[in-house]
């Protein structure tokens, strides 16, 4: 599959300077990694694979002193970095060898652009090289030592294949004008920042669905969350694995008292009820008694502050249903992703925002420029024709 291009181990420090030194002349690099995620409490990047046009190349970073010239590659101004489904990948190399990157192409993004049905790697690989890429090692464990051959033939097959999609993926871009749009959103890849453990007070009010429980409840589900790091710590498991977030509100709604109870919610014979049973029942009512003052739940990044609805917009439900109406009907006849156009969260946000320009729309939270060029007057003449309660103010367009 792999024809006559070969694979070359990384696995000291001088050997990646060299890499390094060698990579950084060429315009265009693949890069992928792995991690072990899925099995221990510390997620950490195990491996990084590299290709350029005539090597494929394994940098084993769990064996590497100073991984620190990595910087110079993936920051050079004159580098462009391909990658699929890019986000994990550039906000580990972040967090573990702080990483920046200069210039990204993820085929992933590109692919959702083309309104591609089928969006994964392999996917793409099978369409446009014929080659069938098996996936049984997504989720193996890559800290383990030695790698045998079947684990770096998988490895190096999310590389090797991404500088020649890279070039399918482009020239169909540029046919379709959705360049500048691509690259508009490859650059807010390239700055995602790492959102994982924090390790703040409030962390447990992250929980999904802990807004449903009363403050006795969410005193629980505190204690059940501090139980479950330090025992996924303990046993150096990810901490899903240790206690479901699901279980946990469960628990902290109901408060069993004794194992009949507990059994409501836990099944009786399951390994969780036998290793942690008696431990949680012990967590939960510790839980309740602890009256320490509960930290205020801490507001998700993603909601910004917003402006003041301008008087006389319609309301926020009587906008979003015409504009969800309006995406879809695009969505439909140019054959893309729903959130190539606009994303269900976005359309609230324009809903909210009521904008009566394109300068108002362009201000919007979480807009793209390319999205007020593509559909800006599309949606502006769809808010100014939904009917408001009051006489409202309609703003004068040329045309």
């Amino acid at each position: 599959m792999f024809g006559d291009t070969p694979l070359i181990m990384i696995e000291d420090t001088r050997s990646l300077e060299n890499l390094v030194d060698e990579l950084i002349t060429k315009p265009y690099v693949a890069m992928d990694t792995e991690a072990d995620s899925f099995h221990h409490y510390q997620e950490q990047v195990c491996l990084i694979q590299v290709s350029d046009l005539s090597r494929d190349y394994i940098i084993d970073p769990l064996k590497i002193d100073d991984c620190s010239s990595l910087k110079r590659l993936f920051g050079a101004p004159t580098v462009t970095t391909i990658l699929h489904g890019g986000d994990y990948d550039v906000v580990s190399l972040k967090r573990d060898f702080d990483v920046h990157f200069s210039h990204l192409f993820d085929t992933m993004i590109a692919s959702l652009f083309l309104g591609f049905p089928r969006i994964g790697l392999a996917d793409l690989i099978e369409q446009f090289f014929g080659h069938h890429i098996d996936k049984k090692y997504q989720r193996h464990d890559w800290s383990r030592r030695p790698l045998l051959d079947e684990h770096l033939q998988y490895a190096r097959g999310d590389t090797h294949f991404l500088l020649a999609l890279r070039e399918i993926l482009r020239r169909k871009l540029e046919n379709e004008g959705r360049t500048a749009a691509f690259e508009e959103e490859c650059a807010l890849l390239a700055q995602r920042e790492w959102s994982g453990r924090a390790r703040d007070p409030s962390d447990f009010m992250r929980t999904k669905r802990s807004n449903s429980l009363d403050k006795k409840g969410l005193r629980v589900l505190r204690a059940l969350w501090n139980y479950r790091e330090e025992r996924a710590k303990a046993l150096d498991r990810p901490v899903f694995k240790v206690l479901a977030d699901s279980i946990m509100v469960d628990l902290s709604k109901q408060r069993p008292n004794n194992r009949d109870e507990l059994h409501r919610v836990i099944r009786r014979n399951s390994s969780l009820a036998r290793k942690h049973g008696d431990d949680l029942l012990k967590i939960i009512k510790a839980g309740v008694a602890d009256e320490t003052p509960l930290p205020r739940r801490k507001k998700s990044k993603s909601k910004t502050r917003h402006p003041p609805r301008p008087k006389g917009a319609p309301g926020i439900d009587r906008l979003y249903t015409p504009l969800k109406e309006w995406r879809n009907h695009v969505v439909e006849s140019e054959g893309l992703s729903p959130v190539v156009v606009a994303s269900n969260s976005l359309l609230k946000e324009i809903a909210r925002a009521a904008p009566d320009t394109l300068e108002d729309l362009a201000d919007v939270p979480g807009i793209r420029n390319w999205q007020v060029d593509d559909f800006g007057d599309e949606i502006l003449d769809i808010i100014n024709d939904v009917p408001v309660a009051t006489a409202r103010k309609r703003r004068a367009r040329s045309s």
